[in-house]
Order: structure tokens, then C-alpha cells, then sequence
């Protein structure tokens, strides 16, 4: 019961950013001596840190506690389909070291060298003090790899060492941390949840947009995982045109974007090199957008249908001012379809962004140790 009450404690603190004692006795219904004890052993334990007393009109002046940057470190390992990439975090999210590796496709022993070489070097450079303070590794990572060995155009047998492969085990049992795993995308809605606005909706439908196109499902302020791959969303059947039918991931995956690079005869590498600028000619982002906002704009309509969502998330692998441009077509899109009988949801950006994955892979550690659901 204490640890689930400090977990409570420290989860409405980063929710919030910074509470005062009188403040989380309400909103957790323990007695103020018990909050008192609480946050004097978070503090102790040097994750949390005393802000400066408020003073009211009557009593004696509040002390904001906030979360203890410091307090913690959590690494994050997205394997994608064309990256890797290693982040160590801070107590906030912060990101305090990167490293990402390029490549035609994933190997387990290519991704297991990379992860633990990096780690060891991540963990080496911090202060010997900070090095006990690290809680944990997260995975975040596609399922079925081996499935995809055609679409990225590579011989089955350089894939299938992955329908063997545990990851997880083999980087817990060489490097002896605690190590967690998740879907790549529901690890990025993860981010959203943990590393996002503390004003949220409850329920909404979040999307990814890498290689592939995957997403999570929010539903009271919780991930549905299902059985563990809950709200994909890639198979989502929408139309193209003339009758036919695909599946999303097919449509608004960045991969088809890279395909159209391709076939003009230009090198997409540069896409996976940075999110930050991506230089192509703006007639086939155009393109790639108008397709992929359609395919969008149906699988929304679709998910409504099933889920009253009030609110539905872009994010992605992506400069800002794409992810922007994109909303807009889903919005026009999404203008022309019948939605009688359903109310149409919102459509924002993301609020973390390319590093999405990788947060939401340092996020697993963290919220397996130090939150709660609230």
C-alpha cells in the first residue's frame, strides 16, 4: 500500500508538474500527515524537490513539491524498420543522450550489439552517482518483423532469425536491468499519455506514421492493448478509388512515400536519416499527403463508428510543418464523408513528435516502477 501511494503521489506530481501537500490530501483522499510522510521519503529519496513556499491569505505558506529531474533515468530502444535508436532520458522525459544507426533492415545480432555497446557508453558518461539511478531499459519495436520481409524487399531468410529472437532476454540477461517491450506504435502512444499535456481527453485514437502506419487506442485515460496489438490500425480496410479497396498501411505509411522517391529515381534515405527537414520535390510530398489524408479521413470515420472519440492524434516520423499540412487534408477529407449519426472528432498533432517511439520505450521502465493510472 505505501509503494502504491508514493507511485500515486508521484504520478499526480508530473501529471500536474508541481502540488502542494494540501493539494494532493484531496485529490487522493489520504490524510495530510500521510502525505507529509510520503513526500518527505520521495524527498529523501531524491525524487522530489521542495519549490518555494506560496503564501495565501490565511495559514501557514504551501510548499509545491515538483518531480526531481535527476531522480531517475530510464534508456529507450526503438528498432524500426530502416533505424535503430538508443535515448537516455532524465525524470521528465528529457532526453539526455541519443544514438541511431541506419540501415537497409533490422538483424537481432546488429541490434543487440548496437543496443548494448550504446548502453554501456550511455551509462559509462554519466556521473558515477547518477549510474544506480538508471531503472530500467524499454523496447518498443514492430511485432512479426520476419512478416515484412518483402515489403522492404529483402531476402525471408536475412529476416526469419527474427521468429527466434527474444530481445528482451538477451539484453536483460547481458546487461542485468530490468528490461520491458511493447508494440512500436502503442509505445508511442505510450509518450503521448506519459510525456503529453496534463489537460487530455479521456478517450481518443491516436496514430503513428513511420514505415508503417500503426496507432493505440486511449479509453479513460488508458492504453487498450487487447491482447497486445490492440488499435494497429495498418489493417483498417479504405477505399482507393474506382471501387478497390486496401488496407491503411498501404496508403499512409511512410514507405510509400519512400516508393515514390524511388521510382522518380531520387534516394529516400535522407527521410530516415532526420525528421526535422526533408528534401523532396513538394509535388510528391503533395501527392503522398492527398493519398495518406484519405486513407486517414475513412479509418477515422470507421473508428468512430465503434468508439465515440472525441479527439483523434497525427504523429509521426515527420518535420512539424508535414504533420501540419497533413491535418489540414485530413480535415478537408474528412468534411466530405456522411458522418449522420456521429459526432466528427477533433484532429491534432501529436505532442511529442519523431522521438515519439523511443519515449514511449524509456516510458515503459518508468511507469512500470514509479506510476500509477490516474
Amino acid at each position: 500500500m505505501r509503494a502504491h501511494n508514493e507511485r500515486l503521489v508521484l504520478s499526480l506530481v508530473r501529471r500536474h508538474q508541481a502540488l502542494a501537500k494540501s493539494e494532493l490530501a484531496r485529490m487522493t483522499g489520504l490524510s495530510a500527515q500521510t502525505v507529509s510522510v510520503i513526500m518527505r521519503q520521495l524527498e529523501s529519496d531524491g525524487l522530489l524537490l521542495r519549490g518555494e513556499p506560496q503564501r495565501g491569505k490565511v495559514g501557514q505558506p504551501s510548499v509545491p513539491m515538483r518531480l526531481n529531474p535527476d531522480g531517475a533515468y530510464f534508456l529507450g530502444l526503438k528498432v524500426g524498420r530502416r533505424s535503430t535508436e538508443l535515448v537516455l532520458t532524465d525524470f521528465l522525459g528529457k532526453v539526455r543522450d541519443r544514438a541511431r544507426e541506419t540501415y537497409d533492415y533490422p538483424t537481432p545480432g546488429a541490434t543487440l550489439d548496437f543496443a548494448t555497446g550504446t548502453l554501456d557508453r550511455m551509462i559509462h558518461q554519466m556521473p558515477t552517482a547518477s549510474r544506480d539511478r538508471v531503472a530500467g531499459l524499454g523496447i518498443a519495436m514492430p511485432f512479426y518483423l520476419w512478416d515484412w520481409a518483402q515489403t522492404l524487399n529483402v531476402p525471408q531468410e536475412k529476416m526469419d532469425p527474427w521468429r527466434s529472437a527474444d530481445l528482451q532476454a538477451s539484453l536483460s540477461l547481458a546487461r542485468n536491468i530490468p528490461v520491458y517491450l511493447q508494440n512500436d506504435a502503442t509505445a508511442a502512444c505510450g509518450a503521448e499519455l506519459v510525456f503529453g499535456p496534463s489537460e487530455r481527453p479521456r478517450n481518443f485514437l491516436y496514430f503513428y506514421m513511420g514505415y508503417f502506419i500503426g496507432g493505440g487506442v486511449v479509453l479513460n485515460g488508458v492504453i487498450f492493448s487487447g491482447r497486445g496489438n490492440a488499435g494497429a490500425l495498418g489493417p483498417l480496410p479504405v477505399p482507393v478509388g474506382s471501387g478497390a479497396v486496401k488496407p491503411l498501411i498501404d496508403v499512409a505509411s511512410l514507405c510509400v512515400l519512400e516508393q515514390k522517391l524511388v521510382a522518380a529515381g531520387l534516394d529516400p534515405f535522407h527521410m530516415w536519416e532526420t525528421p526535422d527537414h526533408w528534401d523532396m520535390p513538394d509535388t510528391l510530398l503533395e501527392a503522398w499527403m492527398d493519398e495518406a489524408a484519405k486513407g486517414l479521413a475513412y479509418a477515422i470515420l470507421s473508428s468512430c463508428s465503434l468508439i465515440d472519440f472525441e479527439t483523434v492524434k497525427i504523429d509521426g516520423w515527420m518535420p512539424e510543418s508535414v504533420t501540419e499540412r497533413l491535418i489540414e487534408r485530413v480535415e478537408t477529407h474528412l468534411s466530405r464523408l456522411n458522418f449522420t449519426g456521429l459526432e466528427q472528432p477533433s484532429i491534432l498533432a501529436g505532442s511529442v513528435g519523431p522521438d515519439a517511439r523511443a519515449l514511449g520505450a524509456a516510458s515503459l521502465p518508468l511507469s512500470n516502477r514509479y506510476l500509477v493510472e490516474t
